[in-house]
């Protein structure tokens, strides 16, 4: 499978930011880790970072058009108020699981609303980096089931 991985702002600061929230590894060991699991199972990863709104969109885009199987997104804070990402993703119609680091109905108000989970086939949220390995499970499993 091919699959895109896109990472939305201040993921570029993990290992720098909230250490008790998101860990200690940084952004390239998480990418890199990401990317070895992926091809451990034969994908094609393409992973990209933005902390722009309109390059986010342009990611998925992309992935339509180069027509990719999947797409992993962590939006970051543009999950609770990007209607235009989750556009973009109803657009694309490319399978995509939302995934997130810390678990956000355990912390702030605002983080319990995603407005882009609804263009995903799921969220997963709380499990460290292993959500973006979970994530490339759900997607094995929907394309595989797809017909």
């Amino acid at each position: 499978m091919k699959l895109m991985v896109i990472n939305g702002p201040n993921l570029n600061m993990l290992g720098i930011r909230e250490k008790g929230i998101y860990g200690t590894r940084d952004f390239k060991d998480v990418c890199d880790y990401i990317k070895g699991e992926g091809k451990k199972r034969n994908h094609e990863m393409t992973l990209l970072q933005s902390n722009i709104e309109g390059e986010i969109i342009n990611f998925i885009q992309r992935a339509y058009f180069e027509s990719y199987d999947g797409i992993i997104i962590n939006p970051g804070a543009y999950t609770h108020y990007s209607y235009a990402i989750h556009d973009a993703i109803k657009g694309a119609d490319i399978p995509t699981v939302e995934v997130h680091i810390s678990n956000v109905h355990a912390r702030e108000e605002f983080r319990h609303k995603s407005v882009t989970a609804p263009a995903c086939i799921g969220q997963l949220c709380g499990f460290g980096e292993f959500g973006y390995i979970m994530a490339i499970y759900a997607l094995e499993n929907k394309v595989q089931n797809k017909s």
